[in-house]
């Protein structure tokens, strides 16, 4: 008989340890009654992933333990289910205190924890500081269930020979890994040739188990997959769902060889949607905010976080608010309304000249015999900042704010204005791309909420803050194609300044670029949060000091 083994590619929210045991107990109940004997759950899956400095707390470690016994308790009269639960474990005496505990798994059968693994590659690179919290752990697990022998591992151990080796020497006839691998565009392709490399070097076949949903910054896709001895995928999960998944393992002579539904391969745009999509809903959904609204200004930035917005969490929970200034094109509201209008939500209007006019009245005596500069456009800017979080207090709902990579970058972009926010919904994604998701989007309508919501004018005018009369955005920066492709060189890929000149970069161009990003960091400091999904973001992946006197 082959092997039934059930992959939880669940959604667990940080610290709520009872809700992600019960989910658990579900899911292993769920498995078993369809057949399933071997049950893999998402790495650290007890607390949720990353539970960051609670690791530090000895309590929140014993109410893991506990939550682990509970789990162990509830599953204690499934016959023959073994389950493999990802949680923190404290470390033994004498580990240090700056790492106090465990990355492990266990298997949990007839009630109680046969064996614990610990994770004995510890990542501390772009938004991983496991370092921080964890010992390494330095022996493989291999347990039996059905007559197969199976080889524990947790994330980061596979993307190194020794722990799969070590594994396969110990006697396994599969890999099983547990991971909370964070998305960014490409992320999955490549996570399964790296499996395949793992796979050739041992012979054994692969088990991915994989994590789905946003937590803060991050999201995880899920996309759990299976590759037999050969490399081949026998098994790929749908991305961006929850979803138990299911795979036979058949055992041949001395072979295993998996199979089971292969989900099929998703454009990088429609990966690229979800990731925000999801980024948003559980940024909103688990942190109890009742909705969202959003500075509805006719361009394209706020256009696309709408449709973002829309598709997380439908046209009743979004609010939109136009606030025009004396510099405000009449194309602008005219396409603000028709955008807010296709997508049901609710739509005001807030003029903003007369409180402009106020401000620059009481700065008058101060300001006397000096020209208008970029104060006055700030003033604007903060004036729709004030407002916007006016109505986030008195009604609850958060702010999502509309800046893109490419201004978060080069500080375009007004501290206490349209970076007065909650949750930064495209801060990761450059304008080049904000382009081609909004073309995207309304040549497809993935959630139902409305095909081509954007106004095609939107997309195809000249981008403009609209803060002084006939104002481009290009006055004050390089083309956006220009500027993302330096960002990307010198922000993404560490390229020195010779570099990307020597690429065929304008030297002007790449100093200026370059120069902003620098001056501006003490701006993205207080940024809000936003979704991560690229390699890196201006986030837990981007560390510099505000004071810096050093240039690449």
């Amino acid at each position: 008989m082959p092997l039934a083994i059930s992959i939880a590619q669940l959604n667990f929210v940080v610290g709520d340890l009872q809700g992600n045991a019960q989910k658990i107990i579900g899911a292993a109940r769920q498995a078993h009654a369809a057949g399933a004997r071997l049950l893999l759950t998402p790495e650290l899956a007890i607390c949720g992933y990353a539970a960051e400095d609670l690791f530090l707390r000895p309590a929140f470690l014993a109410a893991c333990d506990a939550a682990v016994q509970a789990v162990a308790r509830g599953t204690a009269d499934l016959d023959g289910m073994a389950i493999v639960l990802g949680h923190p474990r404290a470390a033994a005496p004498g580990a240090p205190a700056f790492s106090p505990c465990l990355n492990a798994a266990s298997v949990l059968r007839a009630g109680r924890v046969e064996q614990t693994y610990a994770k004995r590659e510890l990542p501390n690179y772009q938004v991983f500081d496991e370092r921080r919290y964890f010992v390494a752990g330095d022996a493989p697990c291999v347990f039996e269930v059905e007559g197969v022998r199976v080889g524990l591992l947790i994330c980061e151990d596979a993307w190194f020979s020794a722990p799969a080796r070590d594994a396969a020497a110990a006697g396994a006839q599969l890999l099983a890994v547990i991971n909370a691998s964070p998305f960014h565009l490409g992320k999955g392709a490549e996570r399964e040739q790296t499996m395949r490399e793992r796979v050739a070097e041992t012979g054994l076949p692969l088990v991915y188990a994989h994590l789905v949903g946003g937590q803060d910054e991050v999201v995880f896709e899920g996309r759990s997959f299976a590759l037999n001895a050969d490399g081949t995928v026998a098994m790929r999960a749908p991305s961006f769902e929850e979803k138990l998944v299911f795979a036979q393992a058949h055992q041949a002579q001395a072979a295993i060889k998996m199979e089971a539904d292969v989900a099929p391969e998703r454009s990088l745009e429609a990966d690229l949607w979800d990731a925000l999509v999801l980024g948003v809903r559980d940024y909103v959904g688990k942190n109890g905010f009742p909705g969202v609204l959003l500075g509805l200004s006719g361009g394209i930035d706020s256009a696309l976080v709408l449709a973002i917005a829309v598709d997380a969490l439908g046209a009743d929970k979004v609010r939109t608010v136009m606030m025009p200034s004396p510099y405000t094109a009449d194309i602008s509201w005219i396409d603000a309304r028709d955008m807010a209008a296709r997508l049901g939500v609710r739509y005001d209007e807030i003029a903003i000249a007369p409180q402009f006019e106020a401000f620059k009245a009481a700065l008058a005596p101060l300001f006397e015999g000096r020209a208008e500069d970029a104060t006055e456009e700030n003033l604007q800017a903060r004036i729709r900042g004030t407002l916007l979080m006016a109505l986030s207090n008195k009604f609850g709902a958060v702010v999502l704010t509309t800046g893109n990579k490419s201004e978060m970058a080069t500080g375009y972009c007004t501290l206490y204005g349209d970076m007065a926010g909650g949750f930064a919904v495209i801060k990761d994604v450059v304008k080049t791309r904000v382009f081609d998701l909004a073309r995207w989007r309304n040549a497809n309508d993935p959630y139902g909420t409305g095909a081509n919501p954007i106004p095609e004018r939107i997309i195809t005018r000249p981008p403009s803050a609209e803060l002084r009369p006939d104002q481009k955005d290009q006055d004050s920066l390089p083309p956006y194609e220009v500027l993302d492709a330096i960002l990307a060189r010198y922000m993404e890929n560490d390229e020195p300044v010779e570099d990307i000149v020597r690429a065929g970069y304008d030297r002007a161009d790449v100093e200026r670029v370059t120069r902003l990003i620098k001056i501006n960091e003490y701006k993205r400091r207080q940024a809000p949060v936003g979704v991560r999904v690229t390699r890196r973001s201006f986030g837990k992946d981007w560390r510099y000091p505000i004071t810096n006197k050093f240039r690449a």
